[in-house]
């Protein structure tokens, strides 16, 4: 039956799960990494004017971006800010003038327009066996699975009524599980008047134009590892979350696209925008629908969401960021404990890759930082290094199982 004879009452909550999914990414992003740009802004030393006018910048262009692009590929793609990338303009912009670091940004947008275009990134991508990936998918949210019940320790009797009202929901009415800990998550928080808005007021951001400047020190200091830890802390694990799900949309779109919103935004001082990673999960799993069709409503549903956050500036995302951290990282673990199971299955799944699987799975979730390059990058060579030495050598395309009776032996990539 098409959606169009379905009754009113069903096509409304079949947009609801993927809305929902969309939303509760938005909120985790802000409520969990956005203070990055806030404490990257104060050591900058920027005005109220230019950190609004970067809430601006990178809330719409990711805004846009993720809406454009799981429009065209009709699969949910979610965009983001670099979120490794803010952490290291805390330390970055300590020693960088803001008009060099704004210059580094072009630089290091433009190289990913580059890299998108060559069609380079693919080929990469292609070079990693499933169970490496699945591992290290695995690991990089490892941790929010364990933030989930860490919460306890913190503030127990809000953890644990999300952990015993999302089991319960999973055991009698499975799709509405992540929908109902949030509704009654924040109930509870409004009821114990925890998420204080008197303060606020609703104010219009506004867009503040910088003149970038160049120098060889902000390229080597700024440029390079803004793009080196992007590559590796955002679109590698962004991509291998939506080729875990099964979404086949090539990364050089995707690329391009955040690649050339990074770009018109930069003087406006976003810092990078790329394919979302642990956010993008929330949405690409079942959690968010379970005809996989029908999830890049999440999509749409997260690019309108940041825009509405951009025009009000900081404002909402404060709002966003007035909830208790318990809540974000217990919302957030549980929402992508379907996603952690189903890439353990698929890290042990193929016997002779699972020990190389199970160090990649390992070295990521150990979160090795080292030459200012995060753990996703390091626990993917370290895993392919392991693949590599246990089994001979490394494969040159993504080894596909099939069975030799079977007439379907192409087109997987």
């Amino acid at each position: 039956m098409s959606s169009a004879r379905l009754p009113l009452s069903a096509r409304l909550n079949d947009l609801a799960h993927p809305v929902v999914a969309g939303l509760i990414s938005v909120i985790v992003n802000y409520g969990g990494t956005f203070i990055l740009v806030f404490q990257a802004a104060k050591v900058a030393g920027l005005s109220p004017a230019l950190t609004a006018s970067w809430v601006w910048s990178i809330s719409i262009g990711v805004g846009v971006t993720g809406i454009i692009l799981s429009w065209t590929a009709r699969e949910p793609i979610i965009t983001a800010w670099s979120t490794p990338a803010a952490a290291f303009l805390v330390t970055a912009l300590a020693t960088t003038p803001y008009a060099e670091a704004v210059g580094a940004y072009l630089i290091s947008a433009a190289a990913f327009v580059v890299l998108g275009l060559s069609g380079w990134f693919d080929r990469v991508i292609r070079l990693i066996p499933p169970g490496i990936a699945a591992g290290l998918l695995a690991g990089i949210l490892l941790q929010f699975g364990i933030g989930a019940f860490g919460g306890m320790s913190v503030d127990a009797p809000l953890a644990g009524l999300l952990i015993v009202a999302y089991l319960l929901l999973k055991r009698f009415s499975a799709r509405y599980a992540v929908v109902g800990i949030l509704v009654l998550g924040l109930s509870l928080l409004l009821l114990q008047g925890r998420v204080d808005l008197a303060g606020l007021s609703l104010q219009l951001a506004a867009p503040v134009f910088t003149m970038p400047a160049f120098s060889l020190n902000s390229l080597l200091s700024v440029a390079l590892p803004l793009f080196l830890i992007t590559l590796t802390g955002q679109y590698m694990p962004g991509m291998l979350v939506l080729r875990n799900d099964g979404f086949k949309t090539s990364a050089n779109p995707i690329v391009t696209v955040t690649g050339l919103g990074s770009l018109l935004m930069a003087t406006l001082g976003a810092h990078a925008f790329n394919i979302a990673a642990i956010t993008a999960a929330i949405c690409t799993g079942r959690e968010a629908h379970e005809d996989p069709s029908r999830r890049w409503i999440a999509g749409i549903a997260a690019g309108v969401s940041y825009i509405l956050v951009g025009i009000f500036g900081v404002t909402l995302a404060a709002v966003f960021m007035a909830f208790p951290a318990t809540f974000i990282t217990t919302l957030a673990g549980l929402a992508l404990l379907g996603t952690i199971g189903g890439s353990l299955a698929g890290a042990m799944a193929d016997a002779r890759t699972r020990e190389a699987a199970l160090i990649t799975f390992l070295a990521a979730a150990a979160n090795i930082t080292l030459l200012g390059i995060g753990g996703a990058f390091w626990g993917l060579v370290i895993g392919l290094l392991a693949h590599g030495v246990l089994n001979g050598r490394l494969p040159r395309s993504v080894p596909v199982v099939v069975d030799a009776a079977s007439p379907v032996g192409k087109g997987a990539s």
